[in-house]
């Protein structure tokens, strides 16, 4: 509809009642997570109170919403006019001037109640260029039936190797229960995201000081073996294909001993109406293993208006109302606040009800505050990121890191996957000139 739009005005047909509608279009390309379907459902209460606002939705897989965003956005297409991006697209779009940025915020909007880790993630030189709409890190999420009746107990900030043997000890396949869940799917915010922090845990890190690719270090390797090891020997089938709504299927079925993932599960994995487990769960923090540093990511997905939009004033309109504290309320109504986006506002947490209710809240918080993206690594690094590496490069020779690590659970040796890796790493950085 929108380049339709455009093509008329651009031959000269005026776009009027009679012809097509003369409300304001506004597109939102988002994923299909399930808060974000959430928000779309409640979207009506949004044009109910703007009715010279039509909102049009485009929901698509992760993978392929960051491909349409970035091809969009750097051609200057103006498909979209509210964009789904999160801590990586944000500070770099923003700084290309893609990216409108969010000033002059209504008091009533309340931006100080943001977290400052959400807010930093989300600026470039100061300037703040989205909204978030929920914030996360990543969290253990355990079925405490399964574990006790191992006798194993979880520490509340338990290793990988602790996470192994409990696999071990709860992995029954005959009877549909896969001790480790995690993401397979190739995708730089897939299996790249928690591999990454697993790698993290292990003293490795993507770049050195010089920005010399380290996937020929031993501690990847130590990283990587261990991880086919425990999906190949202890994980559900077809791990490859399973990114975050395919393992979170496998959880809310009953299949897994545990998952390590995104905080923002908690409230899909602990609801009656979507998990046949949800009083079975129980949380801690994401493992360590020689370090505890870049143990744990941070992430916001967000709500940001391209430049190239045509509707950037109803587009605003709609992204400060989907991340304000009255659209928090509206989800707690509607939808019971132990549902709201979380990770983003103080006044969530200060909410006695939300803390009461959610019993994921605390370890969410605690996670969130601990991550730190500036210091993510055992030994130094040049660069900013927790499961991601803040340059303009990372997402393209990620993708293709993304496809190396998914290979070795169907088949490819760990040292063939690292070896490629690193000559892909190592040429694309070249090229990028670093």
């Amino acid at each position: 509809m929108k380049i339709y739009k455009k093509i008329l005005t651009i031959v000269g047909v005026s776009v009027f009642a009679g012809g097509v509608s003369a409300q304001t279009t506004v597109t939102i390309g988002t994923v299909n997570n399930g808060d974000m379907v959430r928000m779309q459902g409640l979207s009506n209460v949004f044009e109910k109170a703007n009715p010279d606002i039509k909102l049009e939705w485009v929901v698509l897989e992760e993978n392929v919403l960051r491909q349409r965003l970035s091809t969009d956005i750097s051609i200057k297409g103006g498909e979209f006019d509210v964009m789904t991006i999160g801590m990586y697209e944000a500070p770099i779009w923003g700084g290309l001037n893609w990216l409108e940025p969010m000033v002059d915020l209504p008091a009533s909007y309340d931006i100080d109640d943001v977290f400052p880790a959400i807010r930093n993630g989300l600026s470039h030189d100061g300037t703040l260029y989205a909204l978030p709409f929920y914030g996360e890190s990543s969290m253990t999420m355990y079925r405490k039936d399964l574990f006790d009746a191992a006798g194993i107990t979880l520490a509340d900030e338990p290793t990988w190797d602790d996470m192994y043997a409990a696999a071990k000890a709860i992995h029954k396949p005959d009877e549909g229960i896969y001790g480790a869940c995690l993401r397979g799917k190739a995708g730089w915010g897939e299996n790249v995201a928690i591999i990454t922090t697993m790698a993290n845990a292990h003293g490795a890190q993507w770049f050195d000081m010089d920005w010399k690719a380290q996937f020929d270090q031993p501690e990847w390797k130590n990283t990587l073996d261990f991880y086919v090891d425990l999906l190949t020997n202890y994980g559900p089938p077809d791990v490859a294909n399973n990114g975050f709504n395919e393992t979170l299927a496998l959880m809310n079925e009953g299949h897994c001993g545990f998952w390590v993932d995104a905080t923002v599960a908690g409230s899909f994995v602990t609801n009656p109406k979507n998990s046949k487990v949800a009083d079975k769960m129980a949380f801690a923090a994401a493992p360590k293993a020689v370090t505890a540093k870049g143990s744990n990511w941070l992430w916001a997905w967000s709500l940001a208006v391209p430049v190239s939009s045509d509707a950037k004033d109803a587009a605003k309109m709609f992204v400060q109302w989907a991340t304000s504290k009255e659209y928090i309320a509206l989800v707690a109504e509607r939808e019971g606040v132990a549902n709201v986006p979380p990770g983003t506002r103080q006044s969530t947490y200060d909410n006695p009800a939300y803390i009461a209710e959610a019993p994921f809240a605390t370890t969410t918080l605690s996670q969130i505050f601990k991550a730190n993206p500036n210091d993510s690594t055992l030994n130094e690094s040049p660069y900013t990121g927790i499961q991601l590496v803040a340059i303009p490069p990372f997402q393209a020779i990620a993708t293709e890191v993304g496809k190396q690590f998914s290979a070795t659970l169907t088949g490819t040796d760990v040292e063939s996957a690292l070896s490629r890796a690193q000559k892909s790493a190592t040429r694309a950085m070249r090229q990028a000139g670093y």
